[in-house]
């Protein structure tokens, strides 16, 4: 305490709480960031030609996850092999759960789920070999599209080493 302080601390009018009086500093602090003064670059932005319009910033990425990126269409494959790529898969789903939805459609001779090496997490997609490509050809056509473990399955055929790009 202050020398020069009386000890006690002076008393607010009825109804004015502490609260309200942080809430008040905090919207006045709230009010100087919004009328801050232009930055050099801003400035140079606006004089060669971003001229005053505001550009939509994007929202920083949260605990450092990657910033979001366009949802792309997967690229329709051709099916020449009975094997299957398989998108769009639940990081729930195992390759006994591929094994047997497949086996409704045709005879499996594989399932496969990637996975990354360090966490043995699943990266989302996977490969099935079928018995033969007429199988794979009537899979792609029922499971495509189909709800599996809370997610619409991408099924087409696998890109063969001729495709791949190295």
């Amino acid at each position: 305490m202050n020398s020069y302080s009386s000890g006690r601390r002076p008393r607010r009018p009825r109804g004015e709480g502490r609260r309200r009086a942080n809430h008040d500093r905090f919207r006045d602090r709230q009010e100087a960031v919004k009328t801050q003064k232009k930055t050099f670059w801003q400035r140079v932005a606006e004089f060669f030609g971003n001229g005053g319009e505001k550009r939509k910033t994007s929202p920083q990425p949260r605990n450092g996850s990657q910033p979001s990126r366009p949802a792309r269409k997967p690229e329709r494959i051709e099916v020449s092999s009975p094997r299957l790529y398989v998108g769009n898969l639940s990081f729930d789903a195992t390759e006994s759960d591929l094994f047997e939805l497949f086996n409704g459609v045709g005879h499996v001779q594989n399932a496969e789920v990637v996975s990354y090496r360090h966490n043995q997490r699943s990266k989302g997609f996977a490969f099935v070999q079928m018995q033969t490509i007429d199988e794979a050809k009537r899979a792609v056509e029922e499971l495509h599209d189909k709800e599996f473990l809370g997610r619409r399955l991408v099924v087409s055929g696998a890109k063969s080493d001729q495709h791949q790009v190295h």
